[in-house]
């Protein structure tokens, strides 16, 4: 169902003032600002303008086509004195020579903090795009024309891990780096994560695992006894989209399949048509308030879970 995007004016006076202070320190690990192949309504210097404005913490590019990290590491050069901190990863997408251990050697030796599964190229993900999840054709397509992917999987014909995956597991572990399983299938997170967790990998997620990925709320519970963390895009549920997709009761539904000390908020925002990340962020810290939650709880999911996740307090020390 299409919806109209919502101003900022538009949050309840009454909730206002915990927004904004509610904001000063929260993380965003999920931002797809420019530049980029897909249709994107803001930049990566406006991301980080906007996030200072707001006082958060840090804020993650991601892009699907390419390792952001050289990108936000000129702009944390360049915005030295504005707080934030930017982070970037690695998606092992076809543009990326898809499972390939260079690019991930070579991303977190130049300071990448993640690790994505295939997204736009994960099978999973062309199974969805071609129409056959995706009947509408919603998600964004590149504003120039790619080669048609091919399709990707961690499991082989036999249904096993890839054989390409030890050599990047053991990567992600040295690294201490967050392993993201991107677009895949559910049943392909959980040999992936049962080998990440036996190569020593302790940093691990999973994203909107109710779109695309094809996750039950049991999966979640399962998913966060393995020791992940859930992510779920802000622009699912609130009014920031022109497809949001996701009522209210939901998201009270999957905050508590993973428990507020499992669960964070990416704004996954930053697409052509969409409201910028923080206006999303604005609109979830209301959202939440209105749903009951404490203002302890909000912030652990806005904030102190991802920087947990992502180590913010250990690159800080």
């Amino acid at each position: 169902m299409a919806f109209e995007l919502t101003p900022e004016h538009a949050i309840p006076a009454a909730h206002r003032p915990a927004v904004e202070r509610l904001l000063v320190g929260s993380v965003d690990l999920h931002c797809h600002s420019g530049p980029s192949l897909m249709p994107r309504s803001l930049d990566s210097a406006t991301a980080l303008e906007e996030a200072a404005q707001a006082g958060m913490r840090a804020v993650l590019v991601k892009d699907h086509f390419y390792g952001a990290t050289p990108l936000v590491t000129q702009l944390q050069t360049l915005f030295a004195a504005r707080g934030v901190t930017l982070l970037s990863g690695v998606p092992l997408n076809n543009s990326m020579g898809g499972l390939n251990r260079f690019a991930v050697a070579h991303g977190l030796n130049i300071g990448a903090r993640y690790v994505w599964m295939p997204t736009l190229s994960a099978a999973n993900h062309v199974a969805y795009e071609r129409g056959k999840l995706d009947p509408k054709g919603n998600f964004p397509r590149p504003t120039k024309a790619m080669p048609e992917a091919e399709p990707l999987s961690v499991l082989d014909g036999a249904g096993k891990l890839r054989e390409e995956l030890g050599p990047i597991l053991d990567l992600i572990a040295a690294h201490d780096a967050v392993l993201s399983s991107g677009h895949l299938n559910i049943r392909e997170i959980w040999p992936l994560f049962e080998e990440a967790k036996r190569r020593g990998v302790t940093r691990m997620v999973t994203n909107h695992p109710t779109y695309i990925i094809g996750a039950s709320l049991a999966d979640i519970r399962a998913l966060v006894g393995m020791g992940a963390y859930i992510e779920h895009s802000i622009g699912m549920y609130v009014p920031v989209t022109t497809e949001r997709n996701h009522r209210p009761d939901e998201l009270r539904d999957v905050i508590e399949a993973a428990g507020v000390g499992r669960t964070f908020f990416g704004s996954d925002l930053g697409q052509r048509n969409n409201g910028h990340p923080i206006l999303g962020f604005k609109h979830m810290v209301s959202m939440l308030l209105t749903l009951g939650y404490s203002n302890d709880d909000i912030t652990r999911m806005i904030s102190g879970n991802a920087a947990a996740l992502v180590g913010l307090d250990r690159a800080a020390a």
